[in-house]
């Protein structure tokens, strides 16, 4: 067990580590075309945040978190999502006095304990985006254009956005009667939590995913019915501005997101690349989490993507990359003198930005050109008492095989204008 892994979790390196460490530069660029600031908030978090913040009918609350009782007896739980933490930051940290909107991000682990499969791990990591301030349709549109935009940065075509509108509270109420009316007469049929949900929150069992329910629901009405006339309005500005800016969408009324914070405008972008249907990236606007934290009413709009999954839909559309391992230079040696010469060389080398190697194991200077090869180096010198003596070394290319002799002490800046 002690060199087993807990399930749902994984170790990265190699070409996968390369591929997450590409992806993340797109998204920390991406954030500052955009003019969104990096927050890095605590993996735990008191239990009661997310059960007020999440809510407390979500699966994640009723079923995933990973809460414990820390030495004093406190409720802690490993942070199951980032919004909640990011606006307990902005409330603490009196983020709202300063310039708004407020725009942030993270890229922070999260984690759920469900069964692994495909793209969803126990402890997985989350890119999200929150913009916290404005109300207005405008916001809602610059997020969803973040998400668009960090699809076609990462190479994803093969996805398509879902929209939708739950309205504030007084539509959440209208529809939640008439979700009820459509659904009492098919309770006994519904699952033990969706029966449960039944009073405490009829909203979520449109997002149950056990068949029975699924197909119970498949024919409900929607919330778009029962709009009021400024949601309703809200939602048309939002089309409208999508369509100004010429990124398509299919409107869905089963969009309603797995959290309860969410109002007005919610979305999915789905990719078809992975498998099942699978949404990559979800979110929408949280006018009243803010307040539920004890803060002043503030609205907001944010979304989160599955870092893991977003992988698995890039490599299905484009493939699987691969990373070769490449040096600038690699410096043998022959003798003591010369390998206290050539490491000395080396790192001067790193210390001027070019990416150089050595011996390590006293190796013959064939074996050493061999690993020169395997290091994919693009130069290679061998130092021994000749070349101390003389301050000249051959500099070889090793793909063309030209020779050049070179000053050792002029080493580094013949590399730099090489390279």
């Amino acid at each position: 067990m002690l060199t087993k892994a807990p399930r749902g979790t994984k170790d990265l390196f190699g070409d996968e580590m390369n591929a997450w460490l590409e992806m993340e530069k797109i998204i920390r660029d991406l954030c500052k075309d955009f003019g969104y600031g990096e927050i890095r908030t605590p993996v735990f978090e008191h239990t009661e945040l997310f059960q007020r913040g999440v809510g407390e009918t979500t699966d994640i609350v009723q079923k995933e978190m990973y809460t414990f009782q820390d030495k004093k007896g406190r409720s802690i739980t490993l942070k199951p999502e980032g919004t909640a933490g990011a606006v307990r930051a902005y409330l603490e940290q009196k983020l709202y006095a300063g310039i708004q909107p407020t725009r942030l991000y993270y890229i922070t682990p999260a984690f759920r304990y469900e069964k692994p499969q495909a793209g969803r791990m126990r402890q997985f990591h989350q890119f999200g985006i929150e913009l916290l301030g404005s109300d207005s349709p405008t916001a809602d549109a610059e997020v969803i254009t973040v998400a668009y935009e960090l699809l076609k940065r990462v190479g994803i075509s093969k996805v398509k956005l879902h929209i939708n509108s739950l309205g504030g509270p007084e539509c959440r109420k209208k529809y939640n009667e008439k979700l009820k009316e459509y659904l009492k007469d098919n309770l006994d049929h519904l699952c033990e939590t969706c029966r449960d949900r039944f009073e405490r929150n009829p909203l979520r069992i449109l997002d149950c995913k056990t068949e029975s329910c699924k197909k119970i629901v498949s024919d409900a009405p929607t919330v778009l019915d029962v709009l009021g006339d400024e949601c309703r309005a809200h939602f048309e500005k939002v089309k409208a501005l999508l369509d100004e800016m010429g990124i398509p969408y299919i409107i869905d009324p089963g969009i309603v997101r797995g959290l309860d914070y969410y109002t007005k405008t919610v979305f999915e972008f789905i990719s078809t690349d992975i498998g099942a249907q699978g949404t990559i990236c979800g979110g929408g606007r949280y006018n009243n989490l803010v307040e539920e934290l004890g803060g002043q009413p503030t609205p907001a709009v944010g979304f989160a993507v599955g870092l893991e999954r977003l992988l698995l839909v890039i490599e299905a559309e484009n493939g699987k990359k691969t990373y070769p391992v490449t040096k600038d230079i690699f410096i043998g040696s022959i003798g003591d003198a010369a390998l206290l010469k050539a490491h000395s060389l080396i790192y001067q080398l790193r210390q001027a930005g070019v990416t150089a190697e050595g011996d390590h194991f006293n190796k013959s200077v064939k074996a050493q050109m061999k690993y020169a090869d395997k290091i994919g180096a693009k130069y290679s010198m061998i130092i021994g008492d000749d070349e101390i003596n003389n301050g000249k070394a051959i500099l070889k290319n090793m793909e063309t095989k030209e020779e050049r002799e070179v000053h050792l002490d002029e080493l580094v800046t013949t590399m730099k204008s090489i390279l």
